[in-house]
């Protein structure tokens, strides 16, 4: 197990290196962003001066070894824009970002793989054609239009929930949360319903074929026959075995959900890390563009690593060597 979580790391240090320098060449050729900075009526010794205290006056090879070793530092550069540190308006905003994703893969992980246990017991029932048939829409319909629909719904029909924001929240020593006032609570059903609608469908239908599928093999039928409890053989017997491709895929979503939520952020002024990007691409402020990207490809890696060492305590039998 240690020899491949090292193997791991060290394939995850390549996809970073790869983004980074990805990411620092596609930048390099986005245009000047020492003229916007400047001002509209600077000289060109107030443009040079500008990019001399860049360090974009330099080679491009010189500027991505000061990009790494100052990364490797924790300094990804100032903000060409508010002119404090990129790193520290990204970390700013991540627990919006995180609480957002928390929460919606909560909801479409239990919701989806209840109902996705439900619907396979039974399929032809009306009940459950009908839950199969609100699943293909969750797939089907644009996450910003189920979030127009149920800010129409739930905020201006019905006015229950807030539409937009992120409401009252505590700071918990460096974290400010939410979850802890019932105003904060009010503000992140609507987003994270509207960004859970899509992975609740893909879960539940993912746990519905893989149900299906066992429940099938000889080994339930033996232990429906021996008079085993329902309970035992759905959960324990049948639920364990789907687990699997059903965590991997979990684990994939809530890595997209932390630094790919933009669209949901956006419509609900949610005040996260997607929004962030998005005002910093309309802005061109490069190192937060960056810092951003590279937050993204840390935690999807991360995560990636964690839902491989979870595999073995669902199958026993997975074996890393």
């Amino acid at each position: 197990m240690l020899t491949y979580i090292i193997r791991r790391l060290l394939q995850g240090l390549i996809v970073i290196v790869a983004v980074s320098i990805l990411c620092f060449t596609i930048f390099r050729f986005m245009g000047d962003p020492v003229v916007s900075m400047a001002g509209q009526y600077a000289t060109q010794a107030e443009i040079e001066m500008v990019r001399k205290s860049l360090g974009l006056d330099k080679p491009m090879v010189a500027q991505y070894g000061h990009f790494v070793w100052n990364a490797l530092h924790g300094n990804f550069g100032k903000s060409y824009v508010s002119r404090v540190d990129a790193l520290g308006l990204i970390i700013e905003r991540f627990p919006a970002s995180f609480e957002l994703a928390a929460t919606a893969m909560i909801i479409a992980f239990s919701l989806g793989l209840s109902l996705g246990v439900l619907v396979s017991l039974k399929p032809y029932i009306f009940r459950n054609r009908l839950i199969m048939a609100g699943s293909l829409g969750g797939i089907s319909i644009p996450t910003f239009l189920t979030g127009i629909l149920l800010i129409m719904v739930f905020a201006v029909y019905l006015g229950i929930l807030p539409p937009f924001g992120r409401g009252e929240t505590m700071r918990v020593g460096f974290w400010r949360t939410g979850y802890l006032t019932f105003d904060g609570l009010k503000h992140l059903l609507l987003p994270a319903m509207t960004l859970a609608m899509y992975q609740l469908a893909v879960l539940l239908r993912l746990t519905r074929a893989g149900m299906r599928e066992v429940l099938a093999e000889e080994y339930i039928k033996t232990a429906w026959a021996k008079g085993l409890a329902p309970a035992k053989v759905i959960f324990k017997h049948a639920l364990r075995n789907v687990l699997i491709p059903v965590v991997t895929i979990a684990g994939l979503q809530f890595g997209e959900l932390i630094a790919g939520s933009i669209v949901t952020e956006t419509i609900f002024q949610w005040p996260g890390m997607g929004n962030l990007l998005l005002t910093s691409i309309y802005e061109g402020d490069r190192p937060v563009i960056v810092t951003y990207i590279m937050l993204a490809a840390f935690i999807i890696i991360t995560i990636n690593i964690l839902v491989d060492i979870l595999y073995a305590f669902l199958n026993p039998k997975i074996r890393y060597d």
